[in-house]
């Protein structure tokens, strides 16, 4: 009996240590939760996955509704035929007014006519009817409709993003560099429009033993913002690229960036997201077998 108890016990050791084995470690658990996080991110109302429509608005009148014939088509059988218009305004205010017997609402209340966009906007207002939600968004000198359905088919068929493994192999040391040069950068989107955005500086660090740089972007937020490329992009990850938040550096420059934590730009999810490209300069020559890899079809 004792010869038996012994041989459980030792039995019962080697499963336990085998289990801690495999156990991931902090760093890993932590990088796990953030991509949990993310992923809750896209599912929720203002995420990517439900985004179904982006319609860009013409001056005036623009009838929108399910029929054909209206200026802004929404999916068939999520509206009525004919819903009402929107009008944008010279001043581009954008203006709602709902059909007759067609129960929308602005912020949550009924509404015959409602301003829904202007110039000097600074909360979202969102419209709503039934399982649609949309909104109004500015590039540049465009002004469109964005509309969700929270019963999209992407939403519903979602099952996660795959990956890479974690690697602390890619979370490097940087060094935040004020170059000299503009602090605004021409950043390009999709659409094919190029802005000036605000430059954080240079990203410096190395993998390997050579030497690399990204040029951070300061959208006013508690990190840095970074769109890149690199070799992956070919085949395994997202062809425009990715994203990245940096840490804001300390007093002398460091931060840390972590390509774990590389994620899809909005654009991987939906055709109807505006999603900005890397510059040049952030076109990395090397694969980054990190991070988030493609998802579906886009």
């Amino acid at each position: 009996m004792d010869i038996l108890k012994r041989c459980v016990f030792l039995l019962c050791l080697l499963v336990g240590g085998s289990s801690l084995a495999q156990t991931p470690d902090a760093y890993t658990q932590s990088v796990n939760q953030w991509h949990k996080e993310r992923e809750a991110g896209l599912k929720r109302e203002n995420g990517w996955l439900n985004l179904v429509g982006l319609y860009w608005l013409s001056p005036g009148k623009n009838t929108f509704g399910a029929a054909k014939n209206n200026n802004v088509v929404f999916p068939k059988g999520s509206v009525e035929e004919y819903a009402g218009y929107f009008e944008l305004g010279a001043d581009n205010t954008v203006t709602v007014v709902p059909a007759e017997h067609v129960a929308i609402r602005v912020n949550g209340a009924p509404v015959t006519r409602a301003i829904i966009f202007h110039n000097d906007s600074t909360r979202v207002t969102t419209t709503s009817y039934k399982n649609l939600r949309w909104t109004v968004i500015r590039r540049n000198d465009k002004i469109g409709i964005r509309l969700r359905d929270l019963q999209s088919a992407a939403l519903t068929a979602f099952n996660g993003i795959e990956r890479y493994p974690v690697s602390a192999a890619w979370k490097v040391n940087a060094v935040l560099e004020k170059t000299g040069t503009p602090d605004r950068i021409d950043i390009t989107n999709v659409l094919g429009q190029t802005s000036q955005q605000k430059a954080a500086g240079r990203l410096s660090f190395s993998i390997g033993g050579k030497h690399y740089s990204l040029d951070a972007l300061d959208e006013g937020g508690p990190d840095l913002f970074v769109v890149f490329a690199d070799q992956t992009n070919v085949s395994e990850t997202y062809p425009s690229g990715r994203f990245l938040s940096v840490n804001r550096p300390d007093a002398n420059g460091n931060t840390v960036i972590d390509f774990n934590k590389s994620y899809n730009p909005p654009c991987a999810f939906t055709d109807y997201a505006t999603c900005p490209l890397p510059p040049p300069q952030n076109r990395l020559t090397i694969a980054v077998p990190a991070g988030e890899k493609k998802w579906g079809h886009h």
